[in-house]
């Protein structure tokens, strides 16, 4: 177990894109003999397309994105209002769900995803994402690594999401939260020791410009402070692990 972990975290501190990614995560659940991963990234801008690294079926991928599944998945629903890991399976929600998403499940099997693990991974800025470990049928030894393995398999999908937040958000983003050209500029400034009329002095702006921009920053970034703020970027420049 330790030795997965620190193979992981390894991993994931060399990554540098999807590939990276899909690869150390397919190490980690390959040594608990799990089949098939997916990691779901949703952003609250209802803009931003969802990132979703998996080893599913690419048949299956590219379908449920181009349909847009993930603005109806059961699964996705209750990752959205659940803090804990839940297991799904054939009869899941049977009693609530429409046809559309029957037939999702039903397209799913096809493509033989039809149990898993899922383990929603919310942040305090609203996005939502999830990591769900799924096999093509009921098996008894897949039921057990999840059952046992819960709490480790939570563990690793946490740390899997930190580091696709930081490493992989692009453009102007601290701590996977994306900044306006001014608001991330300003933050830079902020973290060489400028004062908010030095800032505006620099920029060409007033200092209630400033200020107003770094408010914004701050909000976003779901901190008290500015300097809470400014830890955030700095953290965010640097490796996780």
């Amino acid at each position: 177990m330790q030795l997965v972990f620190e193979t992981l975290l390894e991993q994931l501190s060399l990554s540098v894109d999807e590939v990276d990614f899909h690869n150390a995560l397919s190490s980690a659940a390959g040594a608990f003999d799990i089949p098939a991963f997916a990691y779901l990234s949703l952003v609250s801008d209802r803009v931003t397309k969802p990132r979703l690294i998996s080893n599913y079926h690419s048949g299956w991928t590219s379908h449920y994105l181009r349909h847009q599944y993930e603005k109806i998945d059961p699964v996705i629903e209750w990752a959205r209002c659940s803090e804990c890991p839940f297991q799904w399976g054939p009869g899941f929600g049977h009693a609530g769900i429409s046809t559309r998403q029957q037939q999702l499940f039903d397209e799913a099997a096809e493509f033989g995803i039809c149990c898993g693990l899922t383990i929603p991974l919310v942040d305090r800025r609203g996005g939502v994402a999830a990591m769900t470990f799924a096999a093509d049928r009921l098996d008894p030894t897949f039921l057990r690594v999840a059952e046992q393995y819960e709490q480790a398999l939570e563990i690793m999908a946490m740390c899997f999401h930190i580091g696709v937040r930081r490493k992989l958000s692009g453009g102007l983003a601290v701590d996977g939260v994306s900044l306006t050209p001014r608001e991330y500029e300003c933050l830079q400034w902020t973290a060489k020791g400028k004062s908010a009329w030095e800032i505006g002095c620099i920029l060409g702006i007033k200092e209630r410009t400033a200020a107003f921009h770094l408010d914004n920053a701050r909000k976003k970034l779901g901190v008290r402070t500015k300097n809470q703020a400014v830890t955030l970027l700095v953290s965010s420049r640097s490796s996780i692990f």
